[in-house]
């Protein structure tokens, strides 16, 4: 470019680096003659802008020849990239060049120093140069309030907050973001009831807050105010607070909402999708998640994952198992959340092979005492029918969540051991966690595969009574099923008729087989009719219909059924069996029930 000033190559760099060409933007700043401030920072901050941090750092690196290296916007864009990369060494060394030196410090360097040291966790210094700024700008405020939250230091954060008499929106953020992170929701919403009366008018990060507080604490009625809040300020359409939004509908159990959400956009980002496609796989869209996955121009290992574990969840094993192979031809870094849900894909259809040779990959890269990992290996373990194998992991690990404890008490409960589920649960109630639904399911289930009538009613009743947790139909399907088992089948369809739910045929069935298992051929072809009613299309309730009829020499009877099931061409549901490349069994399905064990 002969004959042009800097200011001609300045704005050619300056273009180039903000439409993104930052190959051409080099280019030309490598073939400036007299570079510039101007110049160098434009290519940092391009750097930076668009997550090369790396390059940024480096190419400050090369101009500390240069007159201009102690500039300080070139300076303010530096420190932006160490905070990204956490080069806490790098930035005191930057930070004592510039002090020696002499460098002024204006607000924005001040602050972005400021966001270095918070973000790299070097609290003691970020407050130092906080306070040593003669005023600090809510940038700096922001940035260490944040910081101290990040780290635990909560009331650190508020002393901050409180420092600015009358504290913009983005430090109402903060302090919310801030609480929110170190499991107080319940603080954040107070926080933000708090803003208002203060007469801060919230922004997007402020609705993001606020719904993400709602999701912890599952309290939809104040997620759904928000929707309407956001709606008000036309902010819905912002990928952001629709992704946030679509989340909380889907973990507050309003998957339907977040669909309705969806369908009202224009635009959508990966993150966005990857939401969605959690969401229809929790609706058992499995078609419509397969198509949003595909359409992901760039997916991203969430993207991946989002898509095997929902693979996993809704019974296509053999499919997740595809997912993760191909996967694992893209160059990803595979997680704990690849490998459990894939792990989870291998117990369901009892792949133990393969399970183990994934948790062999988990030890190689040091995730085997990883919670979710080891809580899908105590899965497989006890889909296999290897329960003592399950329990060895199970006492491997140190620091148990409810979800670890419920994998280990469904494996004992699933495979016969009452006893063992029981004292488990004492132990778990021992050591001051507290039971959930799913750990009640797995109690129930328990003591019903045991017949232990007694320890199921107490725990059914305890459950609501004693830990407020209002029985679902999984549990009462257990006590039914409980009842029936041990011959009490009046009081099973007592139970049947009183609880807040329509009964379904799986509950009757256990009612049924209650009566063969007794030889009450009347009630028995009572509750087969019933279940008639209810599924006109079940074969193996009009088979057993057919054989009360005959046990009971109704021939007649018994001839029209089996009549009947020819006319409607009723079929049991076919069942499957998977084998391995050698030919080898490794699990099947008989109807709906899958195998434990071969």
């Amino acid at each position: 470019m002969p004959g042009k000033n800097s200011f001609s190559w300045n704005m050619i760099i300056s273009l180039f680096v903000k439409t993104g060409k930052l190959n051409l933007a080099r280019k030309f700043l490598d073939q400036m003659p007299l570079k510039n401030g101007v110049a160098w920072n434009s290519m940092i901050h391009g750097y930076a802008e668009n997550g090369q941090s790396l390059q940024a750092l480096s190419l400050f690196k090369d101009m500390k020849s240069q007159p201009c290296h102690l500039d300080v916007y070139v300076l303010a864009t530096v420190f932006g990239a160490c905070a990204d990369l956490l080069a806490l060494k790098l930035g005191k060394a930057i930070h004592a060049c510039i002090v020696v030196n002499g460098v002024k410090f204006d607000h924005a360097l001040g602050s972005s120093i400021v966001n270095m040291y918070g973000k790299c966790g070097d609290l003691d210094y970020a407050s130092l140069v906080l306070h040593s700024l003669p005023y600090p700008d809510d940038f700096s405020l922001s940035s260490l309030i944040s910081a101290y939250s990040y780290n635990g230091r909560v009331t650190d954060a508020k002393r901050i907050f409180h420092m600015k008499k009358n504290p913009c929106v983005a430090l109402w953020n903060s302090l919310m973001s801030g609480h929110i992170v170190n499991n107080m929701a319940l603080e954040a919403l107070e926080i933000y009831g708090e803003m208002r009366r203060h007469g801060t008018r919230e922004n997007i990060s402020t609705i993001v807050s606020v719904l993400s507080a709602c999701d912890c604490l599952g309290v939809i009625d104040y997620g759904t105010q928000m929707h309407a809040h956001a709606c008000k300020f036309g902010m819905t359409h912002d990928l952001i607070v629709a992704s946030v939004l679509v989340d909380t509908y889907s973990k507050c159990g309003r998957p339907h909402s977040a669909c309705e959400l969806f369908n009202e956009l224009n635009t959508y980002d990966t993150i966005l999708l990857n939401s969605m496609i959690t969401v229809y796989c929790s609706c058992g869209r499995i078609k419509d998640a397969k198509e949003l996955f595909q359409s992901i121009p760039s997916k991203t290992l969430i993207s991946w994952n989002s898509m095997i574990s929902g693979l996993s969840q809704n019974g296509y094993s053999t499919e997740a198992l595809s997912c993760f192979h191909e996967l694992n031809t893209k160059g990803f870094r595979i997680d704990s959340f690849s490998l459990a849900s894939v792990i989870s894909a291998c117990g369901t259809i009892s792949s133990l092979e393969f399970g183990e040779q994934l948790f062999a990959r988990a030890i190689v890269i040091g995730l085997e005492s990883d919670k979710i990992v080891s809580t899908s290996v105590i899965d497989l373990y006890c889909k296999c029918g290897l329960v003592d194998n399950g329990r060895k992991i199970f006492s491997q690990v140190i620091h148990f969540d409810q979800a670890f404890w419920n994998s280990m008490l469904m494996g004992y409960a699933t495979n016969g051991y009452g006893i063992e589920a029981l004292e488990l649960f004492n132990d778990m109630r021992q050591s001051g966690l507290m039971p959930t639904a799913i750990t009640f399911t797995a109690v129930l289930s328990a003591c019903d595969h045991c017949g232990l009538f007694e320890e199921g009613l107490k725990w059914f009743h305890s459950m609501k009574h004693t830990y407020s947790i209002d029985p679902g139909i999984e549990h009462y399907s257990c006590m039914v099923d409980l009842f029936s088992r041990v011959g009490r089948v009046e009081e099973a369809i007592n139970f049947l008729t009183c609880m807040p739910f329509n009964a379904d045929v799986s509950m009757w069935s256990s009612v049924l087989r209650g009566c063969l298992a007794r030889g009450d051929t009347n009630l028995g072809k009572k509750v087969a009719e019933k279940i008639s009613m209810i599924d006109p299309k079940n074969a193996d309730a009009h088979v057993q219909l057919s054989n009360i009829f005959a046990t009971s020499g109704d021939w007649a009877g018994s001839e029209q059924v089996r009549k009947l099931i020819i006319d409607e061409r009723m079929q049991k549901i076919p069942g499957r069996s998977w084998v391995d490349a050698r030919g080898n069994p490794i699990g099947y399905v008989l109807g709906n029930s899958k195998s434990t064990c071969l």
